[in-house]
């Protein structure tokens, strides 16, 4: 990323004007910047983990919001209009390309405008760095466990233990759930312990992990490769669950998936309400993501650590740029 100006783009009347204070890095950030998807233009200003203040305000939002502190996730607007929306499900509207935060200009920048609908005021107590990642891993990993899970009693397993699985594991220790980290990196297994996991497995070794045919409810995929998806089903119990945060690969043979009555799903990021309840969720039981903070003007070095697969688990950046 190199250094770019541009001219304050003009509040619509429901839109406010953010001055960002923080903005984490997320995977789909690089996905952006390598345009995986296709569906950027450049010149691309990333970024969608904000926290700031609000500055200004448009005609149809109310004054007494300037000075308010605020977090943005992944989306910024919605249509209003389509079937989704008017379900309130505004994750899934139909106009997702162009809901994006980074529309026309993302978080790795002084200021931001967005609608003022998705401009969440934060509890007080929340540390700005971690109110960042909560916006869109600590939203995304809520929502998918609370719409997909219905009893305290079940058993989770988190495969994949980073960005998203640090946190998955931690809310689903704090909503009751009897929690297993599943990860290729035997390395993590103190630190999945320590965040609440009740145990860990390595998902190369068959021979532990095999203890566990028919035992999980609920699988949640957040890694992004290397997964056993025969294991994955063996694992799991009839009509079990496996819900995708991460973007991997799929390649698995349906002969369990139809005899055991399994299912597969996608949850992405989340509801409006949703965001209000993981916010007040995460403050209550204090939900901690492991954070290195760097100032926005190392964004490229951040980026690199990023990529390398050496951030431990988030990277938020301090704005120093203004």
């Amino acid at each position: 990323l190199t250094p770019f100006s541009y001219d304050l783009p003009t509040l619509k009347k429901n839109e406010v004007r953010i001055t960002i204070t923080h903005c984490g890095i997320c995977g789909s950030d690089i996905q952006a910047i390598d345009n995986v998807y296709s569906v950027l233009t450049y010149p691309f200003v990333p970024g969608h983990e904000v926290v700031g203040h609000i500055s200004e305000v448009g005609s149809e939002v109310s004054q007494n919001r300037i000075g308010e502190r605020v977090g943005v996730g992944w989306q910024a607007r919605a249509c209003g209009n389509c079937e989704w929306c008017l379900k309130g499900e505004v994750q899934l509207c139909l106009e997702v390309v162009n809901n994006g935060t980074w529309m026309p200009y993302g978080g790795f920048s002084t200021s931001i405008a967005v609608r003022g609908d998705f401009a969440y005021p934060l509890p007080e107590e929340m540390p700005p760095e971690v109110a960042a990642v909560m916006m869109c891993s600590g939203l995304t990993v809520f929502a998918a466990l609370s719409r997909n899970c219905s009893s305290p009693a079940l058993k989770i397993g988190i495969v994949g233990i980073g960005g998203l699985g640090h946190l998955a594991i931690q809310f689903a220790k704090a909503m009751g759930y009897e929690v297993t980290a599943i990860s290729s990196s035997p390395e993590k297994r103190g630190e999945a312990i320590s965040l609440g996991a009740d145990r860990f497995r390595d998902s190369s070794d068959w021979g532990r992990l095999r203890e566990f045919i028919n035992h999980f409810d609920l699988l949640y995929i957040t890694a992004h490769g290397g997964i056993d998806w025969d294991a994955m089903q063996a694992i799991l119990k009839r009509r079990g669950k496996m819900v995708l945060s991460g973007f991997p690969q799929v390649n698995l043979d349906p002969t369990d998936l139809v005899v055991h009555e399994l299912s597969i799903s996608g949850s992405f990021v989340g509801t409006p309400a949703e965001m209000r309840a993981m916010l007040e969720f995460a403050s209550t039981h204090d939900i901690q993501p492991m954070i290195e903070l760097m100032p926005m003007s190392q964004v490229n070095q951040a980026i690199d650590k990023l990529r390398h697969n050496k951030a431990r688990y988030r990277i938020v950046l301090v704005n120093d740029i203004a």
